[in-house]
């Protein structure tokens, strides 16, 4: 993987993320764990090159994203699509999720990605917030996103570190 400017990627979000999806992976070589993410966004806010993800607060993930300041958004080949399925139906806490997958772990100073991954955001926190039940307008989304009232976190992170695989297409 090679660093690369943000300003460089040549990247459609909309089907990277929903289609495509994306890892969230959040901890140390101490300790990490990852999650499949298929909403989130990428812009900018607050003068930052910023990405924007959402997490449950049951997600084991959440424990590692709150705890540390880094956390990794990256995206992969088709040829992944399983261990991203993988990812998002087992939980780390009952599983040794990297049994299930071939994907490797790569540590950064702070943060975790893997190997095989074509492209990398380092972020880093800059804002949490609940999403909250009054402030969804539209009726219909907590009837079929929220029957459990389990509603995710937002989180904003700056961009601070752009990794893109060699043979990756975003350049």
């Amino acid at each position: 993987m090679k660093e690369v400017n943000i300003e460089s990627l040549h990247l459609n979000p909309m089907t990277l993320i929903s289609d495509e999806w994306m890892l969230l992976t959040a901890g140390t070589k101490e300790g990490f764990n990852s999650m499949t993410c298929s909403w989130g966004h990428l812009g900018s806010i607050w003068g930052k090159y910023s990405a924007v993800c959402y997490v449950r607060p049951q997600r084991y993930t959440k424990e590692f994203l709150d705890r540390e300041e880094l956390y990794t958004i990256s995206f992969y080949s088709s040829e992944h699509k399983n261990d991203m399925a993988y990812i998002g139906s087992h939980s780390g806490r009952d599983t040794d999720k990297l049994s299930g997958i071939a994907l490797t772990p790569a540590f950064g100073e702070g943060y975790t990605y893997y190997q095989e991954a074509k492209l990398v955001l380092v972020c880093r926190k800059l804002y949490r917030a609940p999403i909250l039940a009054e402030a969804i307008l539209d009726r219909d989304i907590p009837e079929n996103y929220y029957p459990e009232k389990d509603y995710h976190d937002m989180y904003i992170g700056e961009i601070v570190k752009v990794l893109v695989a060699d043979d990756a297409k975003f350049v």
